[in-house]
């Protein structure tokens, strides 16, 4: 028995703008994206022999809170592959959504919502990304715009399986972003009625909310490399940049994530 909650935001805590990052190499990338496809696919055996030599392990973890049961992707000791992030799945529903987290700790309190909404909705995943975005050498480690990350190639596994993504970011306020949060659709130009009627929800609770379909929005994401490969493989993928106040605790960070849970909750209906 673990606390998921602690496990990962102990694991995030230590990421520094400074630290080290080196991405995996195209055969590492090759050996992850099959091991987490055999994992996607029940087969955890198959994918603990796929990723142990590059570093990896699979763990089985109950949460004391919940009582779900999660299987985790993380590095087997500190070394490169600590850097390189995680994957979460909860394994007593079918897998239906999964939330990416991109930016842990640059962009602040967006592991501690991607942890709220794994943890309050059932028949999701998480994926993490491993260091700071201005970690490793030059924007190595900004895994949003790079495909040779471990995060990309994770993303891409679900993609692959139709799982609809949400992609959570920060952003600074300033007097050129009105707004608490920004909603997108990445590279594509429309959104799906479920993505709308997040942004709806946003609104109704009083979050002011600019759409990315509709309006011209700063931060639409649409450089995004999950975002265009989403694009390609004809997955759902929803990017939201939300404002300080909604992002961890707080009543904006509250109907943000009441807002969210509603979007991966209707995905898990479909």
């Amino acid at each position: 028995m673990v606390d998921l909650r602690s496990r990962i935001l102990a694991y995030t805590a230590d990421f520094k703008p400074d630290g080290d990052y080196t991405p995996p190499s195209d055969t590492q990338r090759e050996k992850l994206s099959e091991g987490v496809g055999n994992l996607l696919d029940g087969n955890a055996a198959r994918a603990e022999q796929l990723l142990s030599p590059i570093g990896l392990k699979v763990t089985r973890l109950t949460d004391t809170e919940s009582g779900r049961r999660y299987d985790e992707i993380a590095a087997r000791r500190p070394g490169e592959a600590q850097h390189w992030g995680r994957l979460y799945l909860n394994v007593d529903a079918g897998l239906h959504w999964n939330a990416q987290i991109p930016h842990p700790m640059s962009d602040r309190d967006t592991e501690v919502l991607g942890v709220r909404l794994l943890e309050d909705n059932p028949g999701g995943s998480l994926v993490l990304a491993g260091a700071h975005r201005r970690a490793g050498r030059g924007d190595a480690a900004d895994v949003a715009h790079s495909e040779d990350s471990a995060f990309h190639t994770i993303v891409v596994e679900l993609q692959k399986r139709d799982v609809p993504g949400v992609q959570l970011h920060g952003f600074t306020d300033g007097p050129d972003r009105p707004y608490e949060a920004v909603v997108s659709t990445g590279a594509a130009q429309s959104a799906h009625t479920e993505t709308s009627a997040m942004a709806d929800s946003m609104e109704a609770d009083g979050l002011r909310v600019c759409r990315g379909w509709q309006d011209r929005c700063p931060l639409e994401g649409v450089t995004n490399v999950q975002g265009k490969a989403a694009q390609r493989q004809h997955a759902k993928f929803v990017h939201v940049e939300l404002a300080p106040d909604a992002r961890g605790d707080g009543r904006d960070a509250d109907e943000a994530e009441k807002a969210l849970s509603g979007l991966v909750t209707s995905w898990a209906h479909d």
